[in-house]
């Protein structure tokens, strides 16, 4: 590839993008502009008849998280918070079986969710990240790469989460607090369709995005140096 992508360096107005306006523009890095290839061939993936109804739903469900979209000029009210979404999408969907891989960090979180799942007439499957008890030697670590030292470690274990899922038979699954890393082991392992209700960020109470927005004050050793490798 020539070129690499960049949207994230795009500073066009909302208006005058290509990929929100016919006839819009695009900087040189614009993949909206210069790789037609890549968007015609994910255009084709939209004849599985599977992807194209999950897509569908996805944009509706999308639009019905606002109101007033009728009023013009048009101002965005949205109205449901993620948790909400969920649970609407997922009814869209027809899904009955839903499987919930979290992090045993956020296990009264887990207890919360699966309350409010099992309220709107969801069977849930809920999988802690130590499923299993396996000792973290079995993958390598040496006793100073444990996060307790001297001790008996489980290691979290997404592939397993993924197949007491698998097997379960769910029709939709739901990550909480998963590592990095452990997080994408069980989406590539997951057989059903995975979303995000919450990522973990042990400093930031699980909102990471809290570091972009103060990257002028308290974070801003992000952008003045290289991290550090605390240990």
């Amino acid at each position: 590839m020539e070129k690499l992508p960049s949207c994230a360096r795009c500073s066009l107005n909302t208006e005058e993008k290509i990929c929100r306006s016919p006839g819009g523009k695009g900087p040189d890095f614009c993949p909206t502009r210069f790789m037609r290839e890549a968007l015609e061939k994910a255009r084709e993936k939209l004849s599985d008849r599977v992807i194209y109804e999950f897509a569908r739903q996805a944009s509706i469900q999308e639009g019905e998280g606002y109101i007033n979209r009728e009023v013009k000029p048009h101002v965005r009210h949205p109205v449901k918070p993620r948790l909400e979404e969920i649970c609407d999408f997922a009814a869209r969907m027809g899904c009955r079986r839903l499987g919930l891989a979290y992090c045993g960090g956020l296990q009264y979180e887990a207890s919360l969710l699966q309350k409010v799942l099992e309220a709107h007439n969801f069977d849930l499957v809920s999988v802690v990240c130590k499923v299993g008890g396996t000792s973290k030697e079995e993958i390598g670590l040496t006793e100073e790469q444990k996060v307790r030292i001297g001790e008996f470690e489980p290691m979290c274990h997404p592939l397993a989460q993924a197949e007491i899922l698998n097997q379960a038979g769910t029709d939709l699954n739901i990550i909480m607090g998963l590592c990095v890393g452990h997080d994408s082991l069980f989406i590539k392992q997951a057989r059903a369709m995975t979303t995000v209700f919450a990522v973990k960020d042990r400093v930031l109470g699980h909102n990471p995005v809290a570091a972009l927005y103060t990257l002028n004050s308290y974070y801003q050793r992000y952008i003045k140096k290289p991290f550090a490798n605390n240990k």
